[in-house]
């Protein structure tokens, strides 16, 4: 049996472990834990109770102080299997893929939780397990906001790059006024400035001196026009995006303090981290510049 084979229908953890980066997180787990619930599509599935069974490996954020034997610093095992009670307690589901998702979603709610592999099968439906296993990262979280309607939904802002070209455009407040059209919050980033800025010829010191250049850009852009906010920590970044409000990225916190963070001092690339970061509904590049391949939120040319 192959490698990839045998992975696929390994436990959570083997995959886990499988794609683990070169700087590996805690994980906590939970095992063929099994619940009688009402679920499936199928005519013979409705009125009746069926057993499904739930593995779950969850990376956790490392801990940056001492636990001192301390329940409150780290992440449950009970925060698991009261996130499979909550989602099977909401409403009747049809799907597995569903309630694999939102158990997932309520996971990754959790402030220590940073990736989720969830395997759920159904252990009466055949003569074996019939089941989706899903990994989920904490990329891939939307946030939720309560709307004028008074409904919880997801929201998926744009994150837009501009160039220098752009920021100094006399079409620079049109362009503002296009973003703001499409009815979603709106973040900005944009690059390294046109002006000299040391070159230190050391990695991690160069990387620092690049992301404060790339603020120092982005408070020319507020200059410019009101509407643009600098912010620079995750919590300012949520407060502004829940309220539907253009915001101008400040990088070097957010990417510094990052555990899994972009190591690239590309802008364009830290931007798609960030669209990654914060579950964007696309990203819109103003200008002529080369964009990585492989993002997995859709791009498009401004």
């Amino acid at each position: 049996m192959t490698s990839d084979i045998r992975l696929a229908f390994a436990h959570p953890e083997e995959r886990a472990v499988a794609s683990a980066s070169a700087d590996p997180r805690d994980r906590i787990s939970l095992r063929d834990h099994i619940v009688e619930v009402e679920i499936g599509a199928f005519q013979q599935e409705r009125g009746t109770r069926q057993r499904i069974q739930f593995n779950v490996v969850v990376e956790v954020r490392p801990q940056p102080q001492p636990l001192d034997d301390d329940v409150d610093k780290i992440l449950s095992y009970d925060r698991i299997t009261e996130a499979i009670a909550a989602e099977l307690a909401a409403e009747r589901l049809n799907l597995l893929e569903t309630l694999a998702e939102r158990v997932a979603e309520r996971i990754l709610a959790e402030p220590q939780a940073m990736r989720a592999f969830v395997r759920v099968e159904k252990l009466d439906r055949g003569p074996g397990k019939l089941g989706v296993e899903i990994a989920r990262s904490r990329a891939e979280a939307p946030l939720r906001a309560v709307g004028k309607d008074g409904v919880e939904a997801a929201v998926h802002p744009l994150v837009v790059y501009l160039d220098n070209a752009a920021i100094h455009g006399a079409d620079l407040s049109a362009r503002l006024d296009a973003l703001q059209a499409r009815g979603v919050p709106v973040i900005l980033t944009v690059g390294l400035p046109d002006l000299p800025r040391p070159e230190t010829g050391h990695k991690p010191t160069q990387r620092r001196i690049d992301l404060l250049a790339i603020e120092q850009n982005a408070w020319t852009l507020a200059a410019r026009d009101d509407r643009c906010v600098v912010v620079a920590t995750r919590t300012e970044i949520d407060w502004a995006v829940k309220r539907g409000q253009m915001i101008v990225w400040a990088p070097s916190k957010l990417v510094l303090d990052a555990v899994d963070g972009p190591q690239s001092r590309d802008p364009v690339a830290l931007a798609l981290w960030l669209a990654e970061v914060m579950a964007a509904g696309g990203i819109v590049v103003h200008g002529d510049v080369a964009v990585p391949a492989g993002s997995r939120v859709p791009v498009e040319r401004g």
